[in-house]
């Protein structure tokens, strides 16, 4: 446990958070939406800093990043809590859960450190539950991988807010983030969130020079609405067309048991895709054409991926080593 950032006090010990666009409000006693940030005696603390869940060393391509670094290996870590609520969440078992309902491991920046030189690892990845509402221990760790010269990583919903991701984004070398839908309203009804935060989130990463994939979770009955999807790869045409962009394919989880999603669909969705964007990938579907990247200058296959399998056949540095076209590839 440690001094939170970002809040402020109120009268009567209360405090008012300020890491999220939630901006909880919480009495003494009280733990905000994400369930690891508590108000005690007037101060608020994250529970989880230096609490994990996991640690694993993953394919970089399981954040998914197909864009960066191709074939490394990441150390991953995760801890609980969310500041969304997502009915169809598919690591509810760890992001609906407070630091009280699932067993956690202590960590120190220093050891994670020591893990990953030892396993020679890539850097470090946030993953598996929201790493922002983890932020102290993040940064920490971040500041200290940076200066080791390894490399850090956020799969992240994007709800955060400005400062907080301003003070991070000088230590953050990549981010994936979760687009679950170009709709106000899914978000709020599902997520019982906004869209505008993680859109501002989006941008403002880029803007810091951060590498940075999109995936869009395409849930049955919730979001397989094709021309919202049109919407969708429109506004990220808009802000750079070379962002890739991973469809995945949702299976129930959760409190939503609809049917996977169809193939169909994804494919469809995947062509439309297509039209605006070169980089669109197929996730939890094996399909090795639409998991391979392609130079969209003369159509060489630059990068062959079977699964977490991977082969860079076709790149010279960043460039398409059949036409010479420079290519959105993270390589040093």
């Amino acid at each position: 446990m440690k001094e939170a950032r970002f809040f402020q006090k109120g009268e009567a010990r209360e405090v008012q958070c300020g890491l999220c666009p939630h901006h909880c409000r919480l009495d003494e006693g009280k733990t905000g939406v994400c369930r690891v940030r508590k108000n005690i005696g007037g101060t608020l603390y994250a529970l989880t800093y230096g609490k994990v869940t996991s640690i694993a060393l993953d394919p970089v391509e399981k954040k998914p990043l197909y864009h960066f670094y191709p074939g490394r290996d990441i150390l991953s870590v995760g801890s609980v809590g969310c500041n969304f609520r997502c009915p169809f969440c598919q690591n509810w078992h760890i992001s609906q859960m407070g630091p009280e309902e699932y067993p956690l491991h202590d960590v120190t920046p220093e050891a994670l450190l020591h893990l990953a030189e030892e396993k020679a690892s890539l850097g470090i990845s946030f993953t598996y539950n929201e790493p922002f509402i983890w932020w102290e221990f993040v940064y920490d760790v971040a500041v200290l991988f940076r200066d080791r010269g390894l490399k850090n990583v956020l799969v992240t919903n994007g709800y955060v807010e400005r400062e907080p991701l301003r003070e991070l984004l000088p230590f953050i070398d990549a981010m994936n983030i979760d687009l679950k839908a170009f709709d106000e309203d899914f978000y709020r009804r599902y997520c019982r969130a906004h869209l505008a935060p993680v859109l501002a989130t989006i941008e403002q990463a880029l803007e810091a020079g951060v590498h940075v994939e999109l995936t869009h979770l395409v849930v049955t009955g919730l979001n397989d609405d094709l021309e919202k999807f049109r919407n969708l790869v429109d506004w990220v045409a808009t802000l750079s067309p070379l962002i890739p962009l991973h469809i995945s394919r949702y299976f129930p989880a959760y409190k939503l048991l609809h049917p996977p999603t169809s193939i169909a669909f994804l494919e469809r969705a995947f062509q439309i895709a297509r039209e605006k964007l070169p980089f669109v990938y197929l996730g939890n579907v094996w399909d090795e054409a639409k998991n391979s990247t392609f130079c969209p200058s003369c159509g060489s296959v630059v990068v062959v991926r079977r699964g977490y399998s991977v082969q860079v056949v076709g790149l010279d540095g960043s460039r398409c080593r059949f036409c010479g076209n420079d290519l959105p590839f993270v390589l040093s």
